[in-house]
């Protein structure tokens, strides 16, 4: 077995900075100290010494929480190399470590109800005697009260405890100055398609022909580049996003093409949330009495609508998220061709990045020119701009759907 950051793809950088920081790490353990607080703001991506809190930034598909996963390991490590194999590395791959605690938002956001529990339980002792970890994805969904919380927490950390922040960039929007004035910065890169095929070969045994073409087709998205090369269905939806360009032959197409895009997003939230919906409603259920016989057991679940009713929402939260991220992957495909026709439209010596479909790209560069390839281009980025600024998915979706069609 590789050691914790053997998944960690294309970011030789950032490695080296992580090993260092985890041999820092096990020095203050074996020292009997703390890691150290105050403003790093100034602190390079090469720097060794070890912090109470850290951003993982890049792009999507980068490895951010991958890399932020494999630092906290590496932290626990009874070894302090993330060697990949002790029980601290062990447990904390996968996520059954006492002492580090992993935020994934189930909606749109993190409220601070969350955040307040989260930092209450990160300042108790660590049950290893190493470090508390705190690891948040998607800290750019933090809400503002949910920031103020954490902020406490990082300006003065309990001993031992260490956070983990990813988020896109450190750009106010994602990150506000305050916790970012007392982070270290760790940027991570799109990986090249290459290093994605490869570690697809290596780690899950795919053929080197398919490695290949899901790497390219996912644009460094590791991620995505093993749904594309496993799951035929994933394959399936990306064929028909990237039959949309064909489709728009008028205003009633451009809507069609709208709907059957919203749909299947919908269609494949609806699939990936389906089984952990019924298995918590289930488990809350039996948790109130469900089932039970007496006076006692119906009591309990008269009383229990508010609680399903929670429940319900924080579903109906999550499903809103999934159905975003499916929309956006759809979107990223959609771009992935519109560059391909530009490139083409250029004469750049670049790969095309979806080689199945490059003989229609080049079509549409000859018909649409590189001006003309450009603006469709920049309708899909701006479609995903505005979705992320919570404009309707649907509106946003037709808006970029007649733009594609009028060019």
């Amino acid at each position: 077995m590789t050691d914790v950051f053997g998944d960690l793809v294309g970011q030789d950088e950032a490695v080296v900075t992580l090993r260092r920081a985890a041999a820092s790490a096990a020095a203050l353990l074996r020292a009997g100290e703390a890691a150290p607080a105050g403003d790093t703001g100034g602190a390079g991506p090469t720097d060794a010494g070890m912090t109470h809190a850290w951003i993982f930034t890049g792009p999507p598909g980068s490895g951010r929480s991958v890399a932020a996963r494999a630092f906290a390991a590496a932290l626990q490590c009874v070894h302090g190399t993330g060697c990949g194999h002790c029980p601290g590395c062990h447990t904390t791959l996968a996520g059954t470590h006492a002492d580090v605690r992993l935020v994934v938002p189930d909606g749109l956001s993190i409220g601070v109800g969350e955040m307040r529990a989260l930092v209450l339980r990160a300042a108790s002792t660590p049950s290893g005697g190493r470090w508390q970890v705190v690891i948040i994805e998607d800290a750019d969904r933090l809400t503002e009260a949910a920031g103020n919380a954490l902020l406490k927490a990082v300006e003065e950390p309990p001993p031992r405890t260490v956070f983990l922040l990813c988020a896109p960039s450190t750009h106010p929007d994602d990150v506000s100055v305050t916790i970012r004035s007392r982070c270290r910065v760790v940027p991570l890169r799109q990986p090249p398609a290459g290093a994605v095929a490869e570690v697809l070969v290596r780690r899950d045994g795919i053929a080197p022909d398919v490695a290949q073409w899901a790497a390219a087709a996912a644009q460094g998205h590791v991620g995505r580049a093993r749904r594309l090369a496993r799951d035929p269905e994933a394959r399936q939806r990306r064929d028909a996003v990237l039959a949309v360009p064909r489709r728009l032959t008028g205003v009633g197409a451009a809507f069609d093409a709208a709907s059957a895009l919203i749909e299947a997003a919908e269609a494949e939230a609806a699939a990936s949330v389906a089984e952990a919906d019924e298995a918590e409603r289930s488990a809350l259920q039996t948790a109130l009495g469900a089932g039970g016989t007496g006076r006692g057991a119906a009591g309990a679940m008269r009383g229990a609508a508010g609680q399903l009713k929670e429940l319900e929402k924080r579903q109906k939260s999550r499903a809103t998220r999934a159905q975003r991220d499916a929309l956006d992957r759809a979107l990223v495909d959609l771009a992935g061709f519109y560059r391909d026709a530009l490139t083409m439209a250029l004469r750049a010596p670049v790969a095309p990045v979806h080689t199945d479909t490059a003989t229609l790209a080049g079509a549409g560069a000859q018909k649409w020119d590189a001006e003309g390839s450009l603006r469709r281009l920049e309708a899909v980025l701006e479609c995903r701009t505005a979705i992320g600024a919570n404009v309707k998915p649907r509106i946003a979706v037709e808006a970029m759907m007649l733009s594609l069609w009028r060019g």
